[in-house]
């Protein structure tokens, strides 16, 4: 695994959740057309919530996504609610709704967290979706985007929650989430550390005490901990860091 290098934190501030979402979108494009411009492959994981579903349904609309060899860009997710296929909660139905059905994507490079119809507890799905990463090569995720909540958890990792503190796993059932449904399938820490790019993603003044505790290196809330390799963005609006 790739250790996690000395860069800087950098915070990229734009004026709304509008302008985030649009400016990730953009970001995320053509940091997959550089990335398959020198590699034959590439991995993102996406993240759901408000303005991470509003990030690819803006991916959607760009031009950009046209240069984008699709057939060589594997999809995968942070974490995943663990309810029936088809459930509205599912993050991966959100992200086909509003980018990857209308892209030229194959079906076996859309890596989805297993539902409770297929399978009978969220440990089996966890561990399903860690054989999923292995058969892939255990890559190291070229971009992997988190949401943040207002009380600083980031995929499906909670302050204070046993998940956040999860070693050695690639993926782990979450049971009596703070957030509903309660049960959750969720990369973890360790796995998140091994991207190579993290944005964390985020706006709207419910978020500015915890990203102030984040950008301070408070290390009670899971969002301060992630961090890639290569690159660690905060993509934020400026409700988002007024109390910075």
């Amino acid at each position: 695994m790739t250790g996690v290098s000395d860069h800087a934190t950098r915070v990229v501030v734009h004026p709304s959740a509008e302008a985030v979402a649009d400016a990730t979108a953009a970001r995320l494009l053509v940091t997959l057309i550089d990335t398959l411009s020198v590699r034959d492959r590439a991995d993102v994981v996406l993240t759901g919530g408000t303005v991470g579903i509003a990030t690819l349904a803006s991916a959607a609309r760009s031009p950009l996504a046209s240069a984008v060899d699709w057939t060589s860009v594997h999809v995968w997710w942070g974490d995943e609610r663990f309810v029936p296929a088809g459930d509205p909660d599912r993050n991966e139905g959100q992200a086909q709704e509003a980018l990857l059905g209308s892209l030229p994507l194959p079906e076996e490079n859309i890596h989805r967290m297993g539902a409770s119809s297929d399978f009978a507890t969220a440990e089996e799905a966890a561990f399903s979706y860690a054989e999923d990463v292995a058969v892939e090569g255990t890559p190291e995720w070229d971009v992997l985007m988190l949401g943040m909540g207002p009380d600083g958890h980031v995929a499906s990792l909670f302050p204070g929650h046993p998940g956040y503190a999860e070693r050695g796993a690639e993926a782990i059932a979450v049971h009596d989430s703070p957030k509903p449904p309660p049960t959750r399938v969720s990369l973890t820490l360790e796995s998140i550390r091994r991207a190579r790019r993290v944005w964390v993603v985020a706006a709207g003044a419910a978020k500015a005490d915890v990203v102030a505790r984040s950008l301070h290196g408070d290390l009670e809330l899971p969002a301060a901990a992630v961090r890639g390799t290569v690159e660690t963005l905060w993509l934020v609006d400026a409700e988002a860091v007024a109390k910075v």
